[in-house]
This record gives C-alpha cells, structure tokens and sequence, in this order.
C-alpha cells in the first residue's frame, strides 16, 4: 500500500476514535446518570453500573467500536501490521546493527504470550518488525491529546525531576523507549538503563538514541533482572504495571525495592486513581476489550499497604494531567486515568 493511503486510513481511525472519546462517551455518562437517579439505589460499583448499561444500544456501540477500531487499525487492510510488514526488508536492515543487549534464549512469561495485548497481533514481542509497529501505534492512544501526545512523557519526567536529581535510573518495561529518552536527556549525567522482555522494542529503542552516551537498551523480565542490590537511586516505569498479572506485579515492586539504594526513589506513570463506580465500569470494560486484563486487578490493589510492606516510605499516589488544559474531574471527554504512583526506599 501507498503512505498516502495508510495515513489518511489510520487518520480516518483516530478521527472515529475522537468520535468514540468527545461525543459518544459522554453521553453514555449521561444516560448512566440518568438510569441512576431512577434506580431503587445508588450504584456502588461497577456490576451495579453493568446492570443499568450492559442492554443500552448506545454503549454496545461504544463498545463495539472501542473493540474494533483497535482491530482495524492494526490488521485491517491499512492497518500497522501489513504497512510494516510491506517494507520489512528495509526496516529490519535499519535494525541490523542495534546495539541493544538482546537475549534470544529469555523465556517469554506464559501471560505475555496468552494475550495479544492492545491486539497487536502476535504481541509486541513476536516479530522482528514490532517495535516498529507498536511506535507507530502509540501516536493514536491517546486521541484526547493530539499533537500534544508526547506531552504525557515530558511532563512526568519533569515531575520526577522536580524532587531531585537521579546518578543512575532503571526504566523498566521500557518498549521502544519513548518513556526512557525524555530520562537521558533531562539528566545527561545519568546512567540510564531501559529493559523490556520484547527484544524488537529494545532493537528500536537503541536504534533511535542513536550515539547517546548515557543509555543501554537491554532485553530483560522487569520483575527478574541481573542488577546488583543497591543499584540505582531512581527506578521508574510508564504503563507497565497494568500488564501485569498480580503476582507479577507484586514481583515488580520488590524487584524495585531490591535494585534501589536506601533513600532511592520509584516513580511509575499508570492507571490506578479511579473516581467512582462508573469511572470504573469504563476502565474495567476497556481492559476487556483492548486485551488488556490486568487493569482491574491493578486498580483493586491497595498500593499504600503492599508497598509499605516492601519498605517503602513516603508513599503517594498523583493524579497526573498528561497535556496541559486537560481536566481531572471533567466527565466531557474519556481519559485514562493517569496516576504517578511514588515511594521511597527506607534509609536503613
């Protein structure tokens, strides 16, 4: 296919997934609202909220084109997938020289390879041309931001610089490293370490930082890492934790624990903050629909006594605005909800 015809057909996609975000949802917020000042009592979580939308046509339609468009825009007829897979000999040459530290022999874990997660086909890890694939992707998440879309990186790089400046930092589920260079260039003196279990991503993510000093890509299980105890003053992810199962995600955080020095930080970009049940309902949904099936599991944990049971201290959980002019509490548009989830290793 022509790059004309694939950008115009994935700008269709985000124009129709703009759509789905301005104006369908809130008025399935609306109809939500208005079923639960009828309703014999207030809906307290989201099975209660189910009960009043599950038979609405308007949300079967939400829900039908949360679901779908995703599938369009990867496998449809111009979708990532056979865009990429149409020039592969010319990427995977771009890839040829990574200096990214891969590990061919890593054993994939069984729930990573389960579920094509945010229906990539055959996940992100599978093929040598998804790191690729999946930053081509990520431009269209978010389609409440726009242009603006890697606003969210720097402004949470800038909020963790706000509390100090890091010698030697872990980014860990690093993907292609968009998360991971907003790091290396804010503090050029630090040591940046970025590991990821897909191995194309860490391909890409070398590729694009180029002759960066202060970087090393490597494939490697966040939760399982090869680094000494003690090593890094800052350790932090971006929506990593709600692709994880919950054993794994209570293995994250002490692996986190276990790699920070005492007094080091961790600062991780995710969904957790959620504001009532139909806030909830959405999110539950959208983790169903876009394989992702951790978000609930994420959002039930109780963060402040799991991580004070690790040894962590000075624990917080923050709202994130990902863009500026972007509301936390308005209900007229559909959003993650973007949490930083903070703590701080105990000085022994």
């Amino acid at each position: 296919m022509d790059d004309r015809s694939f950008v115009a057909a994935q700008d269709f996609l985000l124009a129709s997934k703009t759509f789905w975000t301005k104006r369908l949802y809130p008025e399935i917020r609306q109809t939500y609202e208005d079923a639960a000042e009828k309703a014999a009592s207030k809906p307290q979580d989201p099975a209660d909220v189910a009960a009043l939308l599950d038979g609405d046509t308007l949300y079967r339609y939400f829900s039908w084109l949360e679901r779908h468009l995703q599938r369009f825009k990867y496998a449809g007829r111009y979708g990532l997938v056979p865009y990429h897979d149409e020039r592969r000999a010319e990427l995977s040459a771009s890839l040829r020289n990574t200096s990214a530290e891969l590990a061919p022999d890593l054993e994939m874990p069984n729930y990573y390879q389960r579920v094509d997660i945010h229906q990539h086909p055959g996940g992100v890890w599978s093929d040598e041309l998804d790191g690729y694939v999946y930053e081509r992707g990520a431009r269209s998440t978010t389609p409440l931001m726009g242009a603006a879309h890697a606003d969210l990186h720097h402004r949470f790089t800038e909020l963790v610089a706000s509390r100090g400046e890091p010698e030697n930092i872990l980014d860990m589920g690093c993907g292609f490293g968009k998360s991971t260079h907003p790091f290396c260039r804010k503090f050029p003196a630090a040591q940046v370490e970025a590991i990821d279990l897909s191995g194309p991503c860490v391909s890409l993510g070398a590729h694009n930082a180029g002759e960066a000093p202060n970087v090393r890509f490597r494939q490697m299980n966040a939760y399982d890492t090869d680094y000494d105890d003690n090593s890094f003053d800052l350790v932090t992810s971006t929506m990593v934790i709600h692709e994880l199962p919950p054993t794994e995600m209570k293995q994250f955080f002490a692996e986190a624990a276990r790699v920070l020095a005492p007094g080091g930080r961790m600062a991780h970009l995710d969904f957790y903050a959620i504001d009532g049940p139909f806030a909830r309902f959405i999110h539950y949904g959208h983790g169903r629909r876009n394989n992702e099936p951790f978000m609930e599991p994420l959002a039930e944990m109780d963060m402040q006594a799991s991580l004070a049971e690790l040894g962590f201290t000075n624990i917080e959980v923050i709202p994130f605005q990902e863009a500026e002019g972007l509301s936390l509490t308005s209900h007229d548009a559909w959003r993650f909800p973007w949490t930083v989830i903070y703590a701080e290793k105990a000085v022994d």
